[in-house]
Order: structure tokens, then C-alpha cells, then sequence
């Protein structure tokens, strides 16, 4: 193996020879040339990964470019043009240019154009799924086909990154001349989603995951034995039967889903149910560290989220199109499962009280080796490449992935309300009302965003959320009141923490949630407090709550207490 590096470097030293009078237009020459090949924008994504470990101030010019052919470029070259600080090439461009090194996370035979020692990675958890028109057989997953690694007979990469040993040894069974090259290098993006877990609280926020609501990311992979493949309704069905005070749910969907379908029309109506949908380009691994529960199917993104001890259930486990010998086969076979039309959050509630992670890590661990130790093993080998740099000496240490960003979306403006006032407070639970809603489990909460006529009239709670809105809040109430005159509550907003309601008694009071010493200040909802008001008043008929303590009871309890109208102030 080390005759074969030495040879590797010796051809690098040769290369950036050749190309010594291409830097002779630069301010500050370059010492080393580094390609990233992608071709397509999962495999461009997880090449981000890695490049960050070349530094631009030791000498290095990075550069990327799409290797073409694959069914599922769309987007890619948007997302190429949005990166600082490499220069895109042309496919054309690159292979006629020398580099010292090309870095890649997808192996296609065709690379073998590529004037340069090329390095290729996993652009998932392993190498899993079979992919007979890539692969050229029906045994061997791809990246680790005979097929993909050669050309005319020569293996093509320099190093053939493993993200586990045990991917070794189902190469040795199918390609064993291949074995040379292999490196267990780890994974760089789960190692970035560990080193991202310190930012939890703030992805749970950005995610709506905050006052105790839960946090349900679905995912899915893409084929016709996906989650969205075998349950496209699963989603919709998440936001319609989760109280939406309890629960966030977000989806994460394979890029190769947005390249060739259109996700935000599948999940339109989700999504004004308030369905979280993260973008393709990035977020879903902050999604990941912000998760309670993952349901999902045999792509990487449930895999990660059981190795980070998430609940996980699977919809669909993709044991058609698996290598039965990996472990993503086995993680179908031995993760619990979603009857995708049973009681949703019942099944939610009952794996997390029987969840148990070493159920699942025996098997993530199959395929996740090295951990918190692939940024140090990759910079040694991408470094080894580079004979005028020298390495750095200080250890890589991998960044936080960004923040998450959901598409954005409408909001939801009708609710159906389940209220049941009990001794410790009023019980309130709500869900999106869709188009298709035809019976009320309890009564209509709308918020002034509502626009049809028929739930308006039908609706006991309005809500306006905007605090800064015209006319002004007791203006709006008197004309709301006059336009609906079957509401029981309505609601103006005044701050976080503070309404202004007016009764079906024509009383109106300044309702404030009580912040107790040492908390921060806590966010009451205008459509839960008029709710809330309306079990209230069904349960006190002709009592007043201005001398009252109301409590309310969601995802977590509130404590609301109310002012009359001083005398004399109209």
C-alpha cells in the first residue's frame, strides 16, 4: 500500500509541474490544485464536508465540477454557483486540466478522464442500496461494483473511503483487487451532526420545538419503496393528528425526490397545515439534532437519527432494492415499525416509552466506524496528495451544520378544538382544519386570517395574532363581534403575553400570562386563550373570569390571570 501512495504523490509532483504557468495570472500563486466531482446534489452536499479540511491560506485552489450523466442533476448548478470561495468548472474544463488531487462522493467510471489521484467517499451511510443500472449486477451495492471502480480493467480511485470496516468485507467477496485502496476513513457529515448537537436548543427553536412541543421529523428516500413511495398521505396525516400545541412535524425528503417531482405541490396542503418542509440544499441534519422522534424508511437520514438516540419508526423499509448483507438491511428488519394507518400519535407515544437504544446501535455502529475521527483521517490523506503543502498541525475540527431554514409556507387559520375543563385547569388540544374537514370533533378556533364565509359563522373563537395590526384591538373586537355575533371569544392580540378578549357577555378584559420568578417571559396564544375562555365559560355559565386564575393546559401549563376595564376609559 505505501508503494502505491508514493506513486500517487510522485504523479502529483508531475502534475503540478505541468501546471505551473496556469498560476502565473494569480496574486498569490497557488501551491496545490484540488477538484471536487459531484454529480448530483446529494453527492455535492456531502463533498462539502470534506473540502473544508483544504484550507484556502495554506496554498490551495479548490475547484468543482459535475461528472454528467445522472437522472438527478436538478439544482445542482444553482447550489455550485452559491459557493464561496471554489471556481465551478465545466466538465469539459476539468478534464482537460491537471489537479493534484479530485475529491469525490459517488463513483462513476467515467471519472477515469480526471487528470488526478481521485478519492472517493460514501454519500451516505455506507454503501446499501443495489442499483443494477448503476452497479451493472444485481450483488453489489453501489460504490463498491466492479463496474463503477474500473475502467478497461484499471481501478480508477486512488482511495476508496469506507465509512466502516465491515463495507471491507463485503468488497472482498465481489472485488478483491480493490481492497488496496481502501481507507476506513469514518463518516465526516455524522461527525458534523455530532458536533452540531450543542446547538440543539437553538435548532428546536428555529423548529417551533419550544413551550414542550415535540419535535417529529419525517424522512424519506427516494424509489417507488420509499416512506413517500409507499405512504405520499403519511405527512398530511402527521399535522392533521397531532395537536398542534404538542407537536412540530417536519419533513426531510432525498434530494433525487425534488430533482425529478415537485414536493412542495405534493405537500402543499400539509404545509398550510403547518407541515415544517426542510430544503434540500441543507437543514435536514439540524432537523435531525432537533428531533424527538424520526419516522422514516431505509434512507441515511433515519439511519443517523437512530444513531443519534432518536425514536425512530419506520414506514417503509426499502428491503427490495438493499444489499441483504448491509446494515441498513438489518436496521430495516430490526427497527420498529409505523402502521402508516393505525393511530398515529399513539404508535409515537408507545415507542418512546419502550425505546430502547441499544436495540438499534448494535447495528448503526456497523456502519458508522471511527467516530468523532474522520476529519483527522481524511485531512492525513487529502494532505498526503499535496506535495508542496505541508499538513497543518493543529487537529480539524468539524463545524456545526447551519441553521435550519422550512420553505416557507402558509400557516394554518382554522382549528378544530377539543376542551375539557378538569381540576387542574382547561385541557385544550387543536388541529389544522383542511378543505376536506367535514365533522368537528369539538368546536372552530379561526384566527382573523380565515377567509371562508361558512367557518367563520360556524366558528366559536376568532383570533387576530398580528399585535400590530388595524383598526385598533377593542375597535376590531366591537366590529368582529358585530359581523359574528354567534362567537363566544375573540381575541386581540397586544403582545407574546398579553390579549385583549371580549366575552359573548359584551365584557372585555386584558388577559396576561403569569411569569413566574426565574422563567423567561412565556408566550400565550391567541387561539388557545380564547379557546381556553370558551370551555370556561360552558363549564361556569354566567360567571365571570375577571376575578378568576385561569389555567391552561397543552403541551405544558400557563397560568392567565385578567383585568377589567378600568371605570372611566373608553
Amino acid at each position: 500500500m505505501r508503494e502505491v501512495w508514493a506513486l500517487f504523490a510522485l504523479l502529483s509532483r508531475l502534475l503540478s509541474a505541468r501546471r505551473a504557468d496556469d498560476d502565473r495570472w494569480n496574486t498569490r500563486p497557488a501551491k496545490a490544485h484540488v477538484l471536487a466531482v459531484a454529480r448530483t446534489l446529494t453527492s455535492a452536499t456531502r463533498v462539502m464536508d470534506v473540502l473544508p479540511l483544504l484550507r484556502p491560506q495554506d496554498g490551495i485552489e479548490l475547484y468543482i465540477t459535475v461528472n454528467p450523466g445522472s437522472a438527478f442533476t436538478a439544482g445542482l448548478d444553482a447550489y455550485l454557483e452559491s459557493l464561496d470561495g471554489i471556481t465551478v468548472l465545466s466538465w469539459h474544463e476539468a478534464v482537460h486540466r491537471s489537479f493534484d488531487l479530485a475529491v469525490a462522493c459517488t463513483a462513476h467510471r467515467s471519472m477515469h478522464r480526471l487528470q488526478a489521484p481521485l478519492v472517493v467517499l460514501p454519500h451516505g451511510a455506507g454503501y446499501n442500496r443495489l442499483v443494477r443500472p448503476t452497479t451493472g449486477d444485481g450483488h453489489s451495492p453501489a460504490g463498491l461494483s466492479r463496474h463503477e471502480l474500473t475502467w478497461r480493467g484499471r481501478l480508477v480511485p486512488a482511495v476508496i473511503g469506507l465509512s466502516h470496516e465491515e463495507q471491507a468485507e463485503r468488497l472482498r467477496s465481489a472485488f478483491p483487487e480493490a481492497l488496496e485502496r481502501t481507507r476506513v476513513v469514518g463518516d465526516p457529515c455524522f461527525d458534523r451532526i455530532l458536533e452540531s448537537l450543542t446547538e440543539r436548543d437553538r435548532y428546536r427553536q428555529l423548529l417551533g420545538a419550544v413551550a414542550g412541543r415535540k419535535l417529529v421529523v419525517v424522512s424519506s428516500t427516494w424509489s417507488e419503496h420509499s416512506l413517500l413511495g409507499r405512504s405520499p398521505g403519511l405527512p398530511l396525516r402527521l399535522v392533521r393528528e397531532l395537536p398542534v400545541d404538542e407537536y412540530a412535524v417536519a419533513v426531510v425528503l432525498h434530494p433525487n425526490i425534488w430533482a425529478r417531482h415537485n414536493p412542495l405541490g405534493l405537500l402543499r396542503e400539509a404545509q398550510e397545515s403547518g407541515l415544517l418542509v426542510i430544503p434540500p440544499r441543507s437543514g435536514w441534519q439540524a432537523a435531525l439534532v432537533a428531533a424527538d422522534w424520526v419516522v422514516g424508511d431505509h434512507g441515511s437520514v433515519s439511519f443517523y437519527g437512530a444513531a443519534l438516540d432518536r425514536v425512530t419508526l419506520l414506514a417503509a423499509t426499502g428491503e427490495q432494492e438493499l444489499d441483504p448483507r448491509s446494515p441498513s438491511y438489518a436496521f430495516g428488519r430490526g427497527a420498529p415499525a409505523l402502521d402508516v394507518d393505525g393511530p398515529l400519535e399513539q404508535q409515537l407515544r408507545q415507542a418512546a416509552e419502550a425505546h430502547d437504544r441499544s436495540r438499534l446501535a448494535a447495528l448503526t455502529d456497523r456502519s458508522l466506524g471511527e467516530r468523532g475521527q474522520s476529519a483527522r483521517i481524511l485531512r492525513e490523506i487529502l494532505y498526503s496528495y499535496l506535495a508542496a503543502v505541508d499538513e497543518p498541525k493543529d487537529d480539524p475540527w468539524p463545524t456545526p451544520y447551519a441553521d435550519p431554514v422550512p420553505v416557507d409556507a402558509g400557516r394554518a387559520t382554522a382549528y378544530d378544538v377539543l376542551g375539557e375543563a378538569t381540576a387542574e385547569g382547561v385541557r385544550i388540544r387543536r388541529y389544522p382544519v383542511g378543505p376536506d374537514h367535514t365533522a368537528a370533533r369539538g368546536f372552530y378556533a379561526v384566527t382573523a386570517g380565515e377567509s371562508r364565509l361558512r367557518r367563520l359563522q360556524s366558528a366559536e373563537v376568532i383570533a387576530r395574532t398580528e399585535a400590530r395590526a388595524e383598526p385598533e384591538p377593542l375597535v376590531w373586537l366591537e366590529q368582529t363581534a358585530a359581523r359574528l355575533p354567534g362567537l363566544a371569544v375573540a381575541v386581540a392580540a397586544l403582545d407574546e403575553d398579553r390579549h385583549l378578549v371580549r366575552l359573548r357577555s359584551g365584557a372585555v378584559l386584558e388577559a396576561r400570562a403569569v411569569r413566574t420568578w426565574g422563567s423567561a417571559t412565556p408566550r400565550l396564544d391567541p387561539v388557545v386563550l380564547g379557546s381556553a375562555l370558551a370551555v370556561w365559560q360552558a363549564a361556569n355559565p354566567g360567571a365571570e373570569p375577571a376575578a378568576a386564575e385561569l389555567v391552561i393546559v397543552t403541551a405544558q401549563r400557563a397560568v392567565v390571570r385578567f383585568t377589567a376595564r378600568p371605570a372611566g376609559q373608553s
